[in-house]
């Protein structure tokens, strides 16, 4: 036999169905718009004052009325025509109306049924079609829309008690439970279960609801020779909407309470996720059958992890995704939650402190390097930290691959102090000629000084400082950092009890300033040749511009200086020239003012031509000097 095909019921767009009675709500109109939309229809209009007024609508129109002196305000009108003629009613004086017309009225009714029916229309049928002789299984299976899972996750730290200085790896104990939420209608009985992560491309699209193709309205020619308009159709389209990541995404931290505790083999259930804190108490019944309380005994880190609940869960790689195969079938209720414990595993880890500026804190946070030895990927999740037995903090870890490794914090370290200071400078490494633009070589360090200062004196500390990389900048002390990250260094170092270690770190930053070279004066250019930043070459090149400036100066101020002469020749022109129109013309004065004009006019036509030879020798030297910045380039 096969299955022939799927068939289910269709049904029209809610717009498209609804603009298909004679009065139109598709759009929810207003009393204003649907008195609009019934041009034509008679109705009876009942007035605020108890009034009735019967008529046809003919349609309705907006005017302006005065508030006060200043301001206006819009009220529409609806006009009926009515035995006595054409009456304006304001709208809102029309309390309600009621259609005359059984048959249009009658078409509201269905409108404002077909909209109830496709509100209250929430299952679907779905026909299967089977082809084929006898009896057969069939399996059918469909996608529910579920919460993303989540996960939360138990560190338990070994009963040491110091911390080694150094390099120390220990065992460390990791378990997880999955929260499921079942938020559906019905109960899971006996569901096998599969928790999936990674971030596939997930995204919902209508595909029930039939599309139609809106085709060109195109009006009909009215005059001969008149070619019709065609005007481009369009396309209904569905918008897709997303649903987001799906899989394993939750990061917000889970409120946990203790349910008991019970070993492993003993015919009681599985112990509860870690809860916040640690209990002093635990419940049980007694004999009447009532509810006592008593003292838990202290639990040691071993203890701990063996009152872990046994894992449920295999993990396997499918595809591009990870996932975590249930190996049991779970039960959850409708609407109820479950924690499914899918982790429990030693894996590598040591006890560190982690200090990051950034925090603007004067101590460092306790923390824990692990490495994911487990084989299996961490999904991202609150982790509670147990230390020696006693709750210790929280921590947050993200998406850790097998083998990959990853700093937790979960407490300030309150016995270690920091201290920080800064220091910044400058220095001109090399000063060159590049095209005539004097370029220097800028050498910019930053230095910062730590101080921890390790105050237990039972305890020494594994000590990783997080200190910020800027773009551009090299390291040059320490020489290598312990790792790096996208925006840090790492760098490690052991703090014996009692004790105070530093650590400097120094980085530097090579740049490029570029001056004219009339912003430099020779002082500054001698301090460089006297610290080895100017070469001897670059030296001369800045004397030899020097001269040939000197030499346009020099030229400049023969200018300058034939000029005044000449101002001051016109000057006494000018004088000369309101005496002479005073006196007699075969006076002696008269005859020597014009001698003296006369040789004063040999000497503006002199002045003339030594300017005009001192402005082409300024121009000359102003072109070889152009010249030669334009072509100088020295180290």
């Amino acid at each position: 036999g096969r299955i022939e095909g799927v068939s289910y019921g269709s049904k029209e767009p809610l717009s498209k169905r609804l603009s298909s009675f004679a009065v139109d709500i598709s759009d929810d109109p207003s009393m204003q718009e649907l008195l609009g939309r019934l041009r034509g229809a008679e109705v009876s209009l009942k007035l605020a004052e108890g009034r009735e007024l019967v008529g046809t609508v003919l349609g309705v129109e907006t005017r302006q009325e005065p508030v006060n002196k200043e301001a206006v305000t819009n009220v529409a009108f609806v006009n009926v025509l009515t035995s006595d003629g054409v009456v304006s009613v304001r709208l809102p004086q029309v309390v309600s109306f009621d259609l005359r017309d059984a048959a249009l009225k009658s078409e509201l009714n269905k409108a404002l049924s077909a909209l109830a029916e496709y509100r209250a229309d929430r299952t679907k049928t779905v026909d299967i079609r089977l082809a084929g002789q006898g009896a057969r299984e069939i399996v059918v299976g469909y996608v529910q829309e579920s919460p993303v899972w989540k996960t939360s996750y138990r560190l338990i730290l070994p009963d040491t008690k110091k911390d080694v200085k150094g390099d120390t790896k220990e065992g460390v104990t990791l378990q997880g439970w999955a929260i499921v939420e079942n938020t559906t209608d019905e109960d899971w009985n006996q569901v096998t279960l599969s928790l999936v992560s990674g971030r596939p491309v997930s995204f919902t699209m209508d595909l029930y609801e039939p599309l139609y193709v809106t085709r060109p309205d195109v009006p009909v020619p009215t005059v001969p020779g008149v070619m019709p308009r065609a005007y481009q159709g369009g396309v209904e389209q569905e918008k897709a909407q997303r649903d987001g990541e799906t899989g394993n995404a939750g990061l917000n931290a889970l409120k946990r309470s203790r349910s008991g505790w019970d070993r492993p083999g003993a015919g009681k259930p599985a112990a509860a996720p870690a809860p916040a804190s640690a209990g002093t108490a635990i419940g049980g019944i007694d004999a009447a059958g009532r509810a006592v309380l008593g003292d838990i005994p202290a639990l040691s880190s071993e203890d701990l992890a063996a009152y872990a609940a046994r894992t449920q869960a295999a993990a396997m790689e499918v595809g591009e995704v990870f996932q975590y195969q249930l190996e049991s079938p779970v039960t959850v209720e409708r609407q109820r939650s479950a924690m499914l414990p899918i982790l429990s595993a030693g894996i590598e880890g040591r006890r560190v402190s982690i200090y990051n500026p950034a925090d603007g804190s004067t101590h460092p946070m306790r923390g824990v390097e692990i490495v994911n030895t487990s084989k299996l990927q961490l999904m991202p999740g609150p982790i509670s930290v147990y230390d020696s037995g006693a709750y210790a903090g929280d921590a947050q870890v993200g998406h850790v691959p097998a083998g990959d490794k990853r700093l937790l914090a979960y407490s300030v370290d309150l016995e270690t102090d920091v201290t920080t200071s800064s220091t910044a400078g400058e220095e001109v490494r090399k000063v060159r000629f590049v095209k005539g633009m004097l370029e220097l070589s800028v050498l910019m360090r930053a230095t910062t000084d730590y101080g921890f200062t390790n105050k237990d004196l039972a305890r020494g500390r594994s000590l990783i400082v997080e200190h910020p990389r800027r773009d551009g900048w090299t390291l040059k002390q320490p020489a290598k950092p312990a790792e790096q990250t996208a925006q840090t260094y790492r760098f490690e170092l052991g703090i014996d009890a009692g004790k105070t270690e530093p650590l400097k770190i120094v980085e530097e930053w090579e740049t490029f300033r570029q001056y004219h070279f009339s912003q430099f004066a020779a002082e500054t250019m001698m301090i460089y040749s006297k610290s080895g930043a100017a070469s001897e070459a670059v030296v001369n090149a800045f004397r030899e511009i020097g001269r040939r400036q000197a030499e346009i100066a020099g030229h400049q101020k023969t200018i300058d200086d034939l000029n005044a002469e000449r101002g001051r020749i016109g000057e006494d022109q000018n004088r000369i020239r309101s005496n002479m129109g005073s006196i007699d013309r075969n006076s002696d004065l008269y005859r020597r003012y014009m001698t003296k004009f006369a040789e004063q006019e040999s000497r503006l036509e002199a002045i003339t031509t030594e300017a005009d030879a001192a402005q082409q020798r300024r121009n000359q030297a102003q072109a070889g000097l152009d010249e030669f910045v334009a072509n100088l380039s020295v180290d």
